[in-house]
């Protein structure tokens, strides 16, 4: 049998790790089953003595171990491995790295550091409530309208879910039934023919009131007054007949009808106070509306004023109002400011 006696087995490389089995042989044996080794980076050795491998035996498969000398009964055969193994696949403690598959952990995970993911996924109920704490956000800068968005649990215990402005403000209705929401102003008047007013919505609003602050004529002893339409601003009905006011019939609802304002020069007091148009969408009847003014007359006296409170009909039965515009009977107007409320559905 060739060999030799050695010493110390030399690792080969640093990247490697030792296997080690030891087996007492049988008489005549020669076959070593199940030992599992690195084809190419294994040693026999039999009672001390290290074979050569492809003389003494042979180890090609990764799995049995042939001598080919039988062995005696009670021989020690030692067979060690070295496996290899990649030390770039590690991350270092101290310099860090990257993990390119799952990581799971057992224990709690402490960060001193910031946390940067895809996406965080974390069971259900397991964030407290005082820390959902956004910091960092700035201001929206700019009045809410209705396509901002709020984050909402849809039902208790629910889903995260994304709500429009809109959203809350109907759902405010339902419980502040009857109160008054603001839809629009003309803003300061400056020499206009009219003022439109369009944000009839009979889904939210039941009636609708409108403000007149100081509104002046440009054309002395004139009225002010107001026109319907049943289809969104398109046209406006003039028809007289189709609205009346006290006795009068009219081509369009007189905000006052027993004088008119004065736009003489140096008249600064205009027309002020409210009409309220009661269930314009109203589609089997009248369409009412009521109206409680105060002006200053057409002579120019400073300390002389009318004081209306009338109420009135739009006979176009059978078609809802859905937008209104404010002019005077003659002339524009010169200045003041009419804004528009609605009176929310109940």
């Amino acid at each position: 049998m060739a060999g030799y006696i050695g010493g110390k087995v030399a690792v080969s490389a640093p990247q490697q790790i030792e296997t080690k089995h030891t087996i007492t042989a049988t008489a005549s044996q020669t076959s070593i089953p199940n030992v599992g080794y690195t084809v190419g980076a294994v040693h026999v050795y039999q009672n001390g003595i290290r074979l050569v491998d492809g003389t003494d035996y042979t180890a090609t498969n990764g799995s049995t171990v042939t001598l080919e000398t039988g062995a005696t009964e009670g021989d020690q055969i030692v067979i060690v491995s070295h496996g290899s193994f990649e030390t770039s696949d590690t991350v270092s403690k101290a310099s860090g790295g990257t993990f390119s598959s799952n990581v799971t952990v057992s224990g709690n995970v402490t960060a001193t550091g910031s946390v940067t993911a895809n996406s965080l996924v974390v069971p259900d109920g397991s964030i407290p409530l005082v820390d959902l704490d956004i910091d960092g956000g700035t201001d929206i800068g700019a009045a809410l309208v209705d396509a901002d968005l709020m984050v909402v649990d849809d039902g208790a215990g629910g889903t995260n879910r994304k709500a429009t402005m809109s959203r809350l403000a109907t759902y405010m209705g339902t419980k502040i039934g009857g109160g008054m929401e603001f839809i629009a102003s003309s803003g300061a008047i400056s020499d206009a023919a009219s003022v439109a007013f369009t944000g009839f919505d009979a889904s939210k609003y039941d009636s609708y009131k409108f403000y007149f602050l100081n509104v002046v004529p440009a054309t002395d002893d004139t009225k002010l007054m107001g026109r319907v339409s049943i289809n969104g601003g398109s046209a406006y009905d003039s028809t007289s007949g189709n609205y009346r006011i006290g006795a009068a019939d009219s081509s369009g609802v007189h905000i006052h009808s027993n004088a008119g304002a004065g736009g003489a020069s140096g008249d600064t007091s205009g027309v002020s106070g409210e009409m309220t148009a009661i269930n314009p969408a109203n589609t089997t009847g009248f369409k009412f509306f009521t109206v409680n003014v105060g002006f200053n007359p057409s002579d120019g006296a400073t300390n002389s004023y009318y004081n209306v409170i009338g109420t009135g009909y739009i006979a176009n039965e059978g078609s809802a109002v859905n937008a209104i515009k404010f002019e005077m009977l003659s002339g524009n107007i010169e200045s003041g400011e009419i804004t528009m409320f609605g009176i929310v559905n109940s």
